[in-house]
């Protein structure tokens, strides 16, 4: 009876509700549609820095940056949509920090590739991409990784956000002696993140619906009378990507600098994108008992075909974002997350002033409490056997201080797989880990 008096008392106008939650689970994955579309915004907001700060990067390239922003844009909605219909994931994609660094100062400026040439290397990697990733290569390198590694991913993903959330506020600065050192904490910016930071935490833990979001628009909010974000209107209309779309070029990519670059954005492409699934899936709990992700195949596609629709319409290699942890921890559980991102991103197009106004320490606040959660998964792995903790600790501590996490996995292979075999338990391993740490060594000692 409970159930027929339910339905009678569901208003008529839920049957666009009732197909979302047949096609991405909702019901099955504990959230609904208000959940989703919060985490879905949070993690807009934590990763649309990247629509303002591509263009600025690639720009170096001589890049027109009216047409990046808009190719940032279409590239981030555009993935994310895939990711969220093909793969069903909370996880949205952009440009990729670090990569598009990576194609400005080392491909155009060191190099003397043109930009276009430079476009057309992305999406030769992408088509590698996908090629590994349509004959489960990609697939079954990621199932190969032992847990304990998966876990140490996860919480040294967690650690390498955590950098880049005290890098970006202010709180951490750079130091000649000492690397790192502490920022101007009388700044209002490095304060103002701090006190984002204790929002978040003290909302999420009352358990405040959208806690993380309301954090950040908190501290950004008050961060306008102290000058350190600013009202930049609400509207305009999205620059033309004529400088940028279809201006691939091929004409070098018979030359060996050619290649090695193609296969160095598919190395840093593919293992940036394994850290990033493994530690949003994780932190979700959305990885079996056997710590594999269901799914691998589709998720690992869109993220190929992804790299290659940015590179068609002008911007650097386009890869899942980390970011996405910021939504899983808002409530989101379910490719619906990632298609309110992706709707965001189109938005994005008409809103770029407003979208602008989010300050970096805002997100700060919110990549730091994220940390802090992913972290925690280090008290998961097996502290009983020094071959298995040994390389994740090297794993999770190696992502930040190399501030990259294909670093970081690199060198946890290469310390688990040399651990396991003068421990004299070579039978461990699987085949595919010693390949791995092998091809890492040699990237590490030819760097």
């Amino acid at each position: 009876m409970a159930k027929k008096v339910m339905r009678r008392a569901s208003p008529s106008g839920n049957g666009l509700e009732t197909a979302l939650d047949n096609y991405f689970g909702l019901t099955k994955a504990g959230t609904n549609v208000r959940t989703e579309l919060i985490a879905g915004f949070t993690t807009f907001l934590t990763m649309a820095y990247i629509i303002f700060v591509n263009p600025q990067i690639l720009g170096n390239a001589g890049m027109d940056k009216g047409a990046v922003f808009v190719a940032t844009c279409l590239a981030a909605a555009f993935s994310t949509l895939l990711m969220a219909l093909y793969a069903n994931y909370p996880i949205a994609l952009a440009p990729g920090m670090g990569l598009n660094a990576f194609f400005a100062f080392t491909i155009v400026l060191t190099y003397k590739y043109t930009w276009q040439q430079a476009l057309g290397a992305v999406f030769l990697s992408g088509v590698l991409f996908f090629l590994v990733s349509v004959f489960k290569i990609r697939e079954y390198i990621i199932n190969a990784i032992p847990l304990n590694l998966k876990i140490a991913i996860s919480a040294g993903v967690g650690l390498f956000l955590a950098i880049i959330a005290l890098q970006t506020s202010g709180i951490i600065v750079d130091h000649p002696a000492t690397l790192v050192s502490l920022g101007d904490m009388k700044q209002p910016a490095p304060l103002l993140a701090l006190l984002g930071f204790i929002l978040i935490a003290a909302l999420n833990y009352r358990k405040i619906p959208g806690g993380t979001l309301i954090g950040i628009l908190a501290v950004a909010l008050i961060g306008i009378p102290f000058g350190v974000a600013q009202w930049q209107g609400l509207v305009s209309l999205p620059p033309s990507i004529a400088p940028t779309l279809f201006k691939l070029d091929f004409s070098r990519a018979l030359e060996l600098s050619f290649i090695i670059i193609v296969l160095t954005l598919l190395l840093v492409d593919l293992f940036d994108n394994a850290g990033t699934l493994i530690g949003v899936t994780h932190r979700a709990g959305l990885l079996d008992k056997q710590g594999r992700l269901p799914r691998m195949r589709q998720a690992l596609m869109a993220d190929s075909l992804a790299a290659m629709f940015g590179s068609l319409v002008g911007t650097s290699t386009t890869t899942s974002y980390i970011e996405s942890s910021a939504g899983v921890q808002a409530g989101g559980r379910t490719g619906l997350m990632a298609a309110f991102v992706a709707i965001f991103f189109l938005l994005a197009l008409f809103f770029a002033p407003l979208a602008g106004m989010i300050p970096a320490y805002a997100s700060a606040a919110a990549l730091l409490y994220v940390a802090c959660l992913m972290t925690r998964g280090l008290a998961e792995i097996d502290w009983k056997d020094v071959t298995e903790y040994a390389p994740a600790v090297v794993t999770a501590i190696t992502m930040p201080l190399t501030y990259s996490i294909a670093d970081g996995i690199g060198f946890g292979f290469i310390t688990y797989a040399l651990l396991k075999i003068f421990s004299g338990r070579l039978s461990k391993l699987d085949p595919v880990i010693i390949v791995l740490a092998a091809l890492f060594a040699v990237k590490f000692l030819i760097k």
